[in-house]
């Protein structure tokens, strides 16, 4: 589904990719480790043209976007869910979903089904974006990439600053998510990621430093104390 070969990614002089490579499969769920400052962020900005790599390869269905603007691969089928989220806070819920609509052939997600996923976002309907919580934004940035039907799904630090009961509504929604379409999430939370994901990347200072089954990180002490401070 997702093919990233050797990608080098700069902020002006500043080498941050140094080579990272990944893969994601048309059935699995990918996570994307590392701490504050590793690069994650910025290897998704990379995939969705935020940040084009200076040098390497991104494939996504087989077909190159590494040079690709980001509209252009929104449209070809990948949803973006960004760190900081980037609702309308002057728009309600609703026009957050309905500006975001989008029918493709399968036609999955609508308005119905996406509020039957995320019920709390039901009974907000009309309460403006500024005037949601953290939690019920992290909620509707994600109601809000579903609605665009994409093929697949990027989920860029979803618990970040979030409380431990949305936390758990959020891993309830993935693991729904999980059935439905593939994604890579990046995510600082390595029990969180590792509970939702099929595989896993640990990525350093734009290196990347191991990868292997959920199973395999979770019993690596040395990957778990070196590169995820647990």
């Amino acid at each position: 589904m997702l093919d990233v070969r050797d990608i080098h990614s700069y902020y002006g002089d500043s080498h941050v990719l140094q080579g990272i490579s990944l893969r994601v499969g048309k059935r699995e769920s990918v996570c994307l480790l590392g701490r504050n400052g590793a690069g994650k962020t910025t290897t998704m900005k990379s995939i969705m043209g935020y940040v084009p790599p200076r040098k390497g390869t991104i494939l996504f269905e087989g077909r190159d976007i590494t040079r690709l603007r980001t509209h252009e691969i929104v449209r070809m089928g990948i949803g973006y869910v960004p760190e900081d989220r980037r609702i309308f806070p002057q728009l309600t819920v609703r026009e957050n979903l309905e500006i975001a609509a989008r029918r493709d052939a399968s036609g999955r997600w609508d308005m119905a089904s996406v509020l039957e996923l995320f019920p709390l976002l039901k009974r907000l309907l009309d309460r403006k974006g500024g005037k949601m919580s953290g939690g019920e934004q992290q909620l509707l940035a994600i109601a809000r990439a579903l609605i665009g039907n994409p093929a697949f799904l990027l989920l860029d630090e979803p618990c970040e600053g979030l409380a431990p009961v949305i936390v758990e509504e959020l891993k309830r929604t993935i693991l729904i998510l999980k059935e439905a379409l593939p994604f890579l999430i990046a995510e600082q939370n390595a029990r969180f990621a590792l509970e939702v994901s099929d595989r896993g990347y640990v990525i350093e200072k734009g290196l990347m430093k191991y990868e292997g089954t959920t199973e395999s990180l979770r019993s690596n002490a040395e990957v778990q104390q070196r590169y995820l401070s647990v």
